[in-house]
């Protein structure tokens, strides 16, 4: 089986049900956070919509330098509405499942490759990548969103089993 076949399975269930957690996020809640030291709802909410994004930029890409010459990139502003949000997750979805269904064996199994300022912080197969830093990395956020969630007496999807406030899937 190719590595790609492996692999959509696993991700359409994740993002099917990052999607259910995304739908929950109020939009009046959006700047509510539970540390001072922890980010706003909709960063978190945002920074979980983008994470799909890297599955297509790790196929597509070799390597990724976080702060070429230095210079952190611009970041695009978040999502001002439920709807944003969840266009730009949608978005990302669709991108990362044609990036990892067209990608052949051997692009997984080459070196994919974190830079910031030109120096590796990591290094790894792309299919590596995709599992852990990509899909495990998008799991632990979303959990952390589920917190959010449950702070904010937000009734929390039900994902791997059911929750306090959903009995099935």
């Amino acid at each position: 089986m190719p590595i790609s076949q492996a692999l959509l399975p696993e991700f359409d269930n994740e993002m099917a049900n990052t999607r259910k957690t995304l739908e929950r996020v109020p939009e009046a809640k959006f700047s509510w956070k539970p540390h001072e030291k922890s980010g706003t709802m909709i960063w978190l909410a945002d920074h979980v919509a983008s994470l799909p994004e890297w599955a297509a930029i790790t196929i597509k890409q070799d390597e990724l330098d976080l702060a070429p010459g230095g210079v952190q990139p611009t970041r695009p502003p978040q999502p001002k509405s439920s709807k944003e949000l969840l266009d730009k997750f949608d978005k990302n979805v669709a991108a990362a499942r044609a990036a990892i269904a067209g990608a052949s064996d051997a692009e997984f199994a080459k070196t994919w490759t974190l830079l910031n300022n030109g120096q590796k912080l990591m290094a790894m197969p792309k299919s590596a990548c995709i599992r852990g830093f990509v899909m495990n990395h998008l799991i632990h956020h979303r959990a952390q969103l589920g917190v959010y969630l449950r702070l904010n007496n937000v009734p929390v999807p039900a994902i791997y089993g059911p929750s306090a406030d959903e009995g099935a899937f």
